[in-house]
């Protein structure tokens, strides 16, 4: 897919090489030193999109060829480097060190550095900045040169090109992560559309304003020019009592707007040692990293509950975790959404930078009813209470959806074990009061 890219970059570090060695010859009037002419990417292709997406130059392109050599030829760079240096043994212009497993060349700093500017100091300062913060590789985290030890110089670092951004150009997509140490995370999905989401009016119309966020946030920042007063991200508080929608809620809003979402674990984000619990969280907000995907914290008041008075060294670094996730909730370009089960435990500065906070209330009457002809089978031959008596079983018994769907489960489970495809008023009023025991409410 790639082929003549690498061809060109073969030929450029021949190139470079040659010109290095060659720079005290005298050349015949006319001739230049130029590089060979970068080709254009082939249409179509997952390359030629994040060239085009981002308007990579040539010097940027190849930074992105050098970081992805070592991921498709494990080894293009030591053959490459052999062939125009056979007798020259360490070349420390040329930067490059192994890995722990990977025993082939991978670039560093150095790498890129020689590579851009040879010699030349200015053109070497120039090749620094494609690894600023500021630059398009460092904001959408495409690559970035790894960490050094004290002291060493930070050029002499890795160039790391993000896994996710390898699988693309490779794969053509870029797969979801898996659930892991580094990512803990998991993907959620439902097989529930919009209509099945039973809440009240103005929650709904809450929801839309987050949905329709979602949809044109690229509009409004570009097009409407808000970026330069508006941070790129938007933060949500999910709120209200167990049960009334919100998880489920969350799922529909990343079916209808066609976002993956995740559901952080927060068993595994905090840590009782000092700085793992910053170290989790950045490395989880950095793979979500211009994503689109929506990130979705349960019960958030383990994370993001109030800050306390200093009492000793375990309230002082509690209180800078809380800190330390504002900022980089406040820092990130997508959609947050924290569910909590009373909005009072979260911390008060989270909630000045909500831009939307939704209350779930528990289900009306009429709402209530409607979860119960939603959640009840409906097909021909099972047998259900009359509309009469789930209207009467609806306004007697407050129970949330969730505690709805566990009573129909319930029934189900008893009239199949029995043989039967009837659900009666009277098995469902057994199973709520169930439901009620397990929730310590009176029935």
């Amino acid at each position: 897919m790639i082929e003549k890219e690498l061809q060109w970059l073969e030929k450029f570090i021949q190139w470079r090489i040659k010109s290095h060695f060659d720079s005290g010859e005298v050349l015949q009037p006319g001739k230049k030193k130029t590089p060979p002419p970068l080709p254009q990417p082939t249409p179509e292709t997952p390359y030629a999109d994040l060239i085009a997406k981002h308007n990579f130059q040539p010097e940027e392109q190849l930074l992105l060829l050098l970081a992805l050599c070592p991921h498709v030829q494990p080894n293009f760079l030591d053959d490459t480097i052999r062939k125009n240096l056979p007798d020259m043994g360490e070349f420390p212009q040329m930067g490059g060190r192994r890995g722990k497993d990977f025993r082939g060349f991978i670039p560093t700093g150095e790498t890129a550095c020689f590579l851009i500017g040879g010699s030349n100091a200015k053109k070497r300062a120039q090749a620094r900045k494609f690894f600023h913060e500021e630059h398009t590789f460092a904001m959408h985290r495409i690559l970035w040169i790894e960490e050094v030890a004290h002291g060493e110089p930070r050029m002499s670092g890795r160039v790391i090109i993000n896994p996710d951004i390898v699988e693309q150009l490779l794969e053509g997509i870029i797969p979801r992560p898996r659930f892991s140490m580094d990512f803990p995370a998991e993907y959620i999905t439902t097989e529930l559309e919009d209509a099945d989401l039973v809440l009240d009016k103005n929650t709904r119309l809450q929801l839309i304003e987050l949905q329709n966020w979602v949809k044109h946030r690229d509009a409004l920042m570009e097009e409407w020019n808000l970026k330069r007063w508006v941070k790129p991200g938007y933060r949500a508080l999910f709120h209200g009592p167990p049960g009334t929608g919100k998880t489920l809620a969350a799922m529909i809003l990343g079916k209808n707007t066609q976002r993956d979402i995740f559901r952080i674990d927060l068993s595994m984000v905090v840590s009782k040692y000092i700085g793992e619990t910053e170290k989790n969280l950045s490395q989880l907000f950095d793979r979500a990293r211009s994503k689109d995907w929506i990130l979705f914290f349960d019960e958030a008041d383990a994370l993001f509950g109030k800050r306390t008075s200093v009492r000793d060294a375990h309230d002082k670094y509690a209180n800078q975790e809380v800190a330390y996730l504002l900022q980089k909730i406040e820092s990130h370009d997508g959609l947050v959404i924290l569910a909590s089960n009373f909005k009072t435990n979260i911390d008060e500065a989270f909630i000045r930078r909500f831009q939307a906070v939704i209350y779930f209330p528990p289900p009306t009457p009429m709402e209530r009813l409607s979860l119960w002809k939603k959640t009840l089978p409906q097909k021909k031959g099972f047998r259900i209470p009359s509309d009469e008596e789930l209207q009467a079983i609806a306004r007697k018994y407050d129970i949330t959806g969730a505690g709805i769907v566990n009573v129909v489960q319930y029934c189900a489970l008893d009239s199949a074990s029995a043989g039967s495809k009837e659900i009666s008023a009277r098995q469902i009023i057994s199973g709520i009061s169930r439901e009620y025991q397990k929730e310590g409410k009176v029935f």
